[in-house]
């Protein structure tokens, strides 16, 4: 079965770096590096262990920091390859973990899955282990990886449902992937019995939670958020509204709300901050064809009180603009994306509104929903009412993000469970 993929991978690639090329139409980046995703890189010459960390994007980048940050200090002989696949998780690479790892950090492209693409790669890096965060699995990269004894971990793992029909469309080659696999460290028991009933050998997982619980705000970053709030609010004290990482067809949704809530709260600010860059200029084209006043914040020129919308058009920002506002939706849940982290409002204390498309999130979603720090909207009309209900009632919002918050501290500590399953999984490499 895996032959029959490899072939239908090959006849796929022209197409795909035909996609690639027209995306860079508006994002340059996709055109550039192409080699790395072809698997010819620089050869390693340092015969130090390489820890290899594959982070698909921006969400799965994020979560892998303090994994890395944390191992790192412990392992300082260690070095480390970090692979994403999209130019913003590469960004995020460079700009979280460069300051940490220095000189021990080596950042490229995932090659594409194909033994021509992965085999020059893996000859010339020689990782010592591969951990991918998330779910993000490839037959041959785990198949090359168990052929050369490379342990593989699969960490933070969730496994939706709809993920799971997916690959059980697939059954032969699902399972001998899942087979090729050492340790899978899922998030939750739902999520470890979907990889088991897949083929996963049931020793080889266990369930560790949510390792975006283990979210530390820091002075430093409290006080930014605070100043930025000072700053966004302006001597009116407005009500900060943020609506984060959203997607096409929910930025209408968002405005129209909006233009409902405005009647009543007339000094009401929305923040909006796209999901993705490429989509910037487009929303704030479509707030200024709504009639909005919209402030662009990368600009850098501050806010008036007469500007309605605060567009977020800057990247590694999110987190303390959650930390500014009163109110925030999270995106990607009114459209049928599954939603994305709820986890960092609300150990803000921030009271969450999401759509109904949780699957990636379905766990969280439902923690906080029965703590009563998150709210879940089908629609434009759901939005207004709820927001409504919080501007209104002050009392009611601060205890709503109040239950996010516990919900947060009392989920944290699989960071540290994670941390020993690699290192267990590492040092049986070094004894070996």
């Amino acid at each position: 079965m895996r032959v029959l993929y490899t072939c239908i991978f090959r006849v796929a690639v022209p197409f795909i770096l035909l996609r690639l090329w027209w995306r860079g139409r508006r994002q340059p980046a996709y055109r550039q590096r192409l080699r790395e995703r072809l698997g010819r890189v620089p050869t390693r010459l340092s015969r130090a262990p390489l820890l290899w960390v594959h982070s698909v994007s921006v969400g799965e980048t994020l979560a892998a920091v303090p994994v890395i940050a944390q191992l790192a200090a412990r392992h300082p002989d260690w070095q480390w390859l970090v692979t994403t696949s999209t130019p913003t998780g590469s960004e995020r690479v460079r700009e979280a973990l460069q300051p940490v790892l220095g000189g021990r950090l080596l950042h490229y492209y995932l090659p594409y899955d194909l033994p021509e693409c992965l085999v020059p790669f893996l000859q010339a890096l020689r990782p010592s282990m591969l951990v991918i965060v998330e779910t993000e699995l490839w037959p041959n990269l785990l198949h090359l990886c168990r052929k050369r004894k490379i342990p593989t971990l699969l960490a933070n793992a969730r496994l939706s449902e709809k993920s799971a029909r997916g690959y059980g469309k697939f059954v032969k080659l699902t399972a001998s992937m899942l087979a090729n696999l050492d340790r899978v460290v899922a998030q939750y028991d739902v999520d470890a019995q979907r990889f088991v009933d897949l083929g996963l050998p049931p020793q080889r997982v266990v369930a560790s939670g949510n390792i975006k619980f283990d979210l530390s705000i820091d002075l430093g970053l409290a006080s930014e958020a605070q100043a930025l709030a000072h700053q966004w609010r302006g001597s009116s004290g407005r009500k900060i509204w943020l609506a984060a990482s959203t997607h096409a067809g929910e930025d209408e949704i968002i405005l129209d709300a909006y233009r409902e809530l405005v009647k009543t709260f007339e000094d009401l600010l929305l923040v909006l901050v796209p999901r993705h860059p490429q989509r910037f200029d487009r929303v704030a084209q479509l707030c200024q064809e709504r009639g909005f006043r919209v402030a662009r914040r990368s600009e850098g020129l501050g806010l008036s009180p007469r500007d309605q919308i605060l567009l977020g058009d800057t990247m590694g920002e999110l987190l303390r603009f959650f930390g500014a506002c009163d109110i925030a939706f999270v995106g990607g849940s009114l459209v049928p994306v599954g939603g994305h982290n709820m986890i960092e409002p609300a150990a803000w204390g921030v009271p969450v509104i999401t759509g109904p498309f949780l699957h990636n999130f379905a766990t969280v979603g439902q923690l906080l929903t029965d703590a009563g720090g998150m709210v879940v909207v089908k629609d434009a009309e759901g939005l207004v009412l709820q927001l409504r209900e919080w501007l209104e009632k002050d009392q009611q919002r601060i205890t709503a993000g109040q239950c996010g918050r516990v919900v947060a501290q009392e989920n944290s500590g699989a960071l540290q469970r994670l941390l020993n399953e690699i290192e267990g999984l590492q040092s049986g490499l070094q004894k070996q």
